[in-house]
């Protein structure tokens, strides 16, 4: 039968002593317990029982296998995020991730689905992924609807992307002359920073970076001076941005020294393109200098630029190690 949200339905009622029903849309800790004879006296507490114990240690299995929460020394707080480890010894190459202005987070405490789409991508080529959180430690939800905003990707992240460089470099299993940087959005913009001449943090005598990838990061305050980036450096841009628009940072890497950034525009993609979930959408609340007004944008997923924006980071970051 088709419950009320049009999902089939398969019932195990009412064969000899009482059963549980599933739903087949179901994650895998109820079809486990699914469809198993149960006493006959007081079932409906012993099924609760048993559903809530095996919901608990899925839930724990779960979290260990999207990542392992961490913390780290900061700049001028101790940062924390999530992990995503390899199997095996190493050593590997690692990447550190840095999310967007609405922060990392779903409600429930967990990754939203494109970051952890993204580190768990990462983990299963081998990638020791760090996904990590500026705001957080500093007492921020998000900043996308700040007029001034408390964490600057100018000089907060790029000090926070160092202090992850040193904190991996460190780890036992992983390459440090094997770690690369990435970010989305005022991630992005924190990627073009870290990786600068003069970027705040970065120590001549530590670990550095060995490439690095930007998406629809806000060039606007970068195209105003020359600037020449320290490693290999790709930005992949939506061509229907109307948050960061693609041609300021078009202007800096024609401006950049020759082979220095590579950038991909990818045509009707608005901001958020690679986005694995939701739909194209309007965000009123949010800054947007961009638009008349000073509020706005459109952002929301484009699958096909998607698809070809996760293959050529994944296949131009490989070819950096080759």
């Amino acid at each position: 039968m088709r419950g009320s949200k049009g999902y089939r339905r398969t019932c195990c009622w009412p064969p000899p002593g009482r059963r549980t029903c599933r739903r087949r849309s179901s994650p895998p800790w109820v079809t486990a317990t699914a469809c198993r004879a149960g006493p006959r006296t007081g079932s409906r507490r012993f099924h609760v029982k048993q559903a809530l114990a095996a919901l608990a240690l899925s839930w724990a299995a779960t979290v260990h296998a999207g990542g392992e929460p961490v913390r780290l020394p900061g700049p001028d707080v101790e940062l924390s995020g999530r992990l995503y480890q390899p199997a095996g010894k190493g050593p590997f190459p690692a990447i550190v991730m840095l999310h967007g202005c609405s922060g990392m987070w779903r409600k429930d405490g967990e990754p939203t689905a494109s970051y952890a789409f993204w580190a768990e991508h990462f983990r299963d080529r081998g990638y020791v992924a760090l996904l990590l959180d500026s705001f957080g430690p500093r007492g921020e939800k998000e900043i996308c609807t700040q007029a001034h905003r408390r964490v600057s990707p100018a000089t907060d992240r790029p000090r926070d992307a160092h202090a992850a460089l040193a904190w991996l470099a460190a780890r036992p299993g992983v390459d440090p002359r094997r770690i690369d940087l990435i970010g989305w959005s005022n991630g992005g913009s924190a990627v073009l920073h870290t990786v600068k001449a003069d970027s705040p943090g970065w120590q001549e005598a530590g670990p550095r970076f060995r490439a690095a990838v930007a998406f629809y990061p806000g060039c606007a305050d970068i195209a105003r001076a020359p600037y020449r980036p320290t490693v290999p450096l790709l930005i992949q841009a939506g061509g229907a941005d109307d948050w960061t628009p693609a041609r300021h940072c078009e202007a800096v890497a024609a401006a950049a020294p020759a082979g220095s950034i590579e950038i991909d525009v990818y045509p009707g993609a608005h901001h958020s393109f690679d986005r694995v979930d939701g739909r194209v959408r309007e965000r009123p609340e949010v800054r947007n200098p961009n638009r008349p007004g000073g509020r706005g944008a459109t952002v929301g997923p484009h699958p096909e630029a998607r698809e070809k924006a996760i293959a050529r980071a994944t296949a131009w970051l490989e070819a950096r190690g080759r």
